[in-house]
């Protein structure tokens, strides 16, 4: 078994986690739902304790947000329990927890970027039992890294850019949300930030454990998000809408709300960990690129 045992196969962060480089000596093991269901929470000790890794990233979670506030007992099984039980695991066995979260712990009404320290305040299910969850792994392992980030993507699994897109093909005309701000962030970029934190904390770094903020960089609403989508897509000769419209958050009511401001402040993990994502919008160009294919070549000659 590796150094690292990965909780998680098929989900967007898991995907890039499972293709990415990782340094020899970690050897990461991926475990996924035929091998361990979350939700079977008297499992997870005994996989831990036979695996004994140096390091647990648990990149499985509960992420369906308005499925959550009708499934509430699924969403704190996995985000809540699953993690206090990986926590208590891991500090049975001396090893470090990564735990991915998420900027929902916050209720989106501070005017600037949220801290690590910064009251939460989850208005939803979804934002709750995360929220707990970072709780239960505080309480029972001192060394983790939690990561909380925001607006995930990739170019696998359900997400606003491959919906964009097919929505784009299918349809002239698209209202899209502008009063919600936040940082769009490639899941590859997530990964590898786990993979950095693993490798500084099997190196020895033990100093830097706690909470800790990564998205991309800049900001944008999810309509400037989607304009940028739509005009990376049309780069690529994808068809895309002819008209996008900007409306409000309460014009395209949901069963979860949203938080208005999702903006994280990522200098912590920089200080830390020398960790800083690409701009937002070269991430989301090169998720394209898989998805689509390249953009034109501009000659510099």
């Amino acid at each position: 078994m590796g150094r690292v045992l990965v909780v998680g196969k098929t989900g967007q962060v898991a995907y890039e986690l499972s293709r990415a480089a990782w340094p020899a000596r970690l050897a990461p093991e991926f475990i996924g739902r035929d091998q361990l269901d979350l939700t079977r929470i008297d499992d997870i000790a005994p996989l831990v304790m036979r695996a004994r890794p140096r390091i647990v990233v648990n990149a499985a979670a509960f992420t369906a947000v308005d499925a959550a506030e009708t499934q509430l007992e699924m969403a704190y099984a996995v985000n809540r329990d699953a993690a206090a039980a990986l926590a208590a695991a891991c500090h049975q066995i001396g090893a470090t927890l990564i735990h991915y979260s998420t900027d929902y712990v916050f209720d989106g009404t501070k005017s600037g970027t949220y801290l690590e320290d910064d009251a939460i305040n989850p208005k939803s299910v979804y934002g709750a039992s995360k929220a707990a969850g970072e709780a239960a792994i505080r309480e029972r392992c001192a060394a983790h890294v939690i990561i909380r980030t925001s607006w995930v993507y990739a170019p696998v699994g359900h997400n606003f850019v491959r919906t964009m897109l097919r929505l784009g093909a299918e349809r002239d005309e698209l209202r899209i949300v502008d009063d919600q701000h936040g940082s769009p962030t490639a899941a590859a970029d997530l990964a590898r930030a786990a993979i950095a934190v693993s490798a500084a904390i099997d190196a020895g770094q033990t100093d830097a454990f706690g909470t800790f903020h990564f998205c991309g960089g800049g900001e944008t609403t999810w309509y400037g998000f989607a304009r940028e989508i739509f005009r990376l897509a049309a780069q690529r000769g994808i068809r895309v809408p002819r008209v996008v419209t900007p409306i409000a958050t309460a014009e395209y009511p949901l069963p979860a709300p949203r938080p208005a401001n999702s903006r994280l402040n990522c200098g912590k993990i920089a200080r830390v960990y020398g960790l800083v994502a690409p701009n937002w919008q070269s991430a989301l160009a090169v998720c394209l690129d898989e998805l689509i294919g390249p953009g034109p070549t501009v000659s510099t000659h």
